[in-house]
């Protein structure tokens, strides 16, 4: 079987979970029904529409200083703009981050900037996006205690896998950066796992080889940039979790803030799943079992959890379709085709 016939089944396979878990399972996890969402979603009105519309744009807004912070020379209009195609894209198939990086590489080189700087830029960016939703989890359960709301199991399970994943990644990344030793093992490991993958594709050089090449770069762009990328990110999670909160005092949902957080933060971390298109169908299930099983109300949980869906998720499609678009009528750099040509951006 080739490997493009096993990328069509596994969207095909991906879109169906999705389907199914949306149809069939949502309503039963949320125990309710859909026609009683749908009547719920009668109860938003358009100014509500707009004003959740525009926290969308504005956690957006926030997201373009950790890219900006990751990518020296990239100005904010263009951070949102490839922010929006690659999440568009991304949003679309199954295990479509790999899609969204090729489509975010594609446009940022055509503005002129370098492979390496491109790919130190999705390495670091990649890594705080990861350590800020396992820190979700770790944060709710925080916000639970000092509110004495209950340490429900399932979160705590959360929080533990979380910190032990953070923690993990957290410190094989400084690693890399401070110590050559510790570079060199991790890669190596990092070679024998991933190696033949690569070699499959007719990478030449390994994947020591590359962390060692990169070591520096990524160490120089944390050194200057972290403060303004953490910012970045604490912006965005923070206007999604103020729509989240919005959203839910809208449809009568009355539940503590730590516990909105908490099914805030089960449905983020769950976003990375990739068996369904930006975990459609997994991430709704979990936050609405998670808001039912905490008492708030089933049919007024499950509509603003479909509608904070459509304005995070769904939302970003048309999105992403004025961000190419845009990227269309931007200037180009010719002829930026090279490895190791320095960043020729050009400000708009």
């Amino acid at each position: 079987m080739s490997t493009r016939t096993k990328q069509v089944l596994r969207a095909v396979v991906g879109l169906a979970l999705a389907v199914a878990l949306l149809g069939w399972g949502f309503p039963r996890f949320a125990k309710t029904t859909w026609s009683e969402v749908f009547a719920h979603l009668q109860a938003v009105s358009a100014m509500q529409a707009l004003g959740f519309l525009g926290l969308v744009l504005v956690g957006l807004g926030c997201y373009t200083f950790t890219f900006t912070g990751s990518l020296p020379g990239l100005s904010h209009w263009r951070a949102f703009i490839v922010n929006i195609c690659g999440s568009s894209v991304s949003n679309l198939l199954p295990g479509g981050g790999a899609v969204g990086l090729a489509a975010t590489y594609t446009i940022l080189r055509s503005w002129g900037f370098s492979n390496r700087d491109v790919s130190t830029s999705a390495i670091v960016t990649g890594v705080w996006n990861t350590l800020a939703r396992i820190a979700l989890p770790i944060i709710a359960i925080v916000m639970l205690w000092v509110g004495n709301d209950g340490l429900p199991t399932s979160l705590t399970r959360f929080a533990w896998g979380a910190t032990i994943s953070g923690l993990a990644i957290f410190g094989a990344f400084v690693a890399i950066l401070v110590s050559e030793s510790a570079a060199q093992t991790i890669g190596r490991g990092l070679d024998r796992v991933l190696g033949p993958l690569f070699r499959r594709r007719k990478r030449t050089m390994s994947i020591d080889a590359l962390v060692q090449d990169m070591r520096g770069r990524i160490s120089e762009v944390v050194r200057t940039g972290w403060v303004q990328m953490t910012l970045g990110m604490v912006g965005f999670f923070g206007f999604y979790y103020l729509l989240f909160v919005l959203i839910m005092n809208s449809l009568d949902v009355a539940l503590p803030l730590g516990i909105l957080f908490a099914a805030f933060a089960i449905g983020r971390l769950l976003t990375a799943v990739g068996i369904t298109p930006g975990g459609v169908g997994v991430t709704e299930s979990a936050t609405v079992l998670a808001l039912v099983g905490w008492g708030a109300p089933p049919a007024a949980a499950a509509t603003g959890v479909i509608l904070f869906s459509i304005f995070t998720h769904l939302m970003e499609v048309p999105l992403g379709a004025l961000g190419w678009l845009a990227w269309s009528l931007s200037p180009r750099v010719k002829g930026a085709s090279g490895e190791d040509e320095p960043a020729k951006a050009v400000t708009p």
